[in-house]
């Protein structure tokens, strides 16, 4: 899923978010890593606050994180860390850049199959089956405190862990979906 396009032409904030990260060039300096765009504001539910998170598939990580480094290690406030996500180790970078924090994140998968971007793809279809009042219910979730995943969790009045439960629901067609949240 590419979203430069969709940020290109979408809301103000969009707009916003592919400046920067154009200005930074996080797309082709982390070519190599496959980055991607996920989290909110590429399925249209960001606050303010909502920061920037690019996925990466980094095999070797000492190297994604020398590039890293070398790339963005001058910012303002730059910081990085190696840490076990899930059990996987993972590189995660932050750094603030024009109203936005920006978070790198490497990790030895393939994008597709890290969770980031698969609990995206799944608020996606929710999104997409639940329309636009769900869209703005789970914002006004989100503006009282809670993160995205908890947020649809609450929602969609979903059992247990909001983070295992939104992966349970991609197993599922959209009419199984459909009838089981509704």
């Amino acid at each position: 899923m590419d979203t430069r396009y969709e940020l290109k032409t979408g809301s103000s904030r969009e707009q916003a978010a592919h400046k920067a990260l154009n200005q930074l060039g996080i797309f082709d300096t982390l070519s190599a890593f496959a980055p991607t765009l996920v989290g909110t504001i590429p399925i249209d539910i960001d606050i303010p606050g909502s920061d920037l998170d690019v996925i990466c598939h980094a095999d070797d990580l000492d190297v994604f994180q020398l590039v890293v480094r070398n790339a963005y290690g001058e910012m303002p406030d730059f910081q990085v860390n190696q840490k076990l996500i899930d059990g996987i180790p993972s590189i995660v970078a932050r750094f603030p850049f024009e109203g936005f924090l920006i978070e790198i994140f490497g990790q030895g998968l393939p994008v597709e199959t890290q969770r980031a971007y698969r609990h995206m793809m799944i608020e996606g279809r929710l999104l997409d089956l639940f329309g636009e009042e769900a869209r703005n219910n789970i914002r006004e979730i989100k503006l009282s405190g809670l993160k995205t995943e908890p947020a649809f969790g609450q929602y969609f009045k979903l059992e247990g862990d909001p983070y295992l439960a939104l992966l349970e629901l991609e197993k599922l067609s959209d009419i199984e979906i459909l009838e089981l949240l509704s």
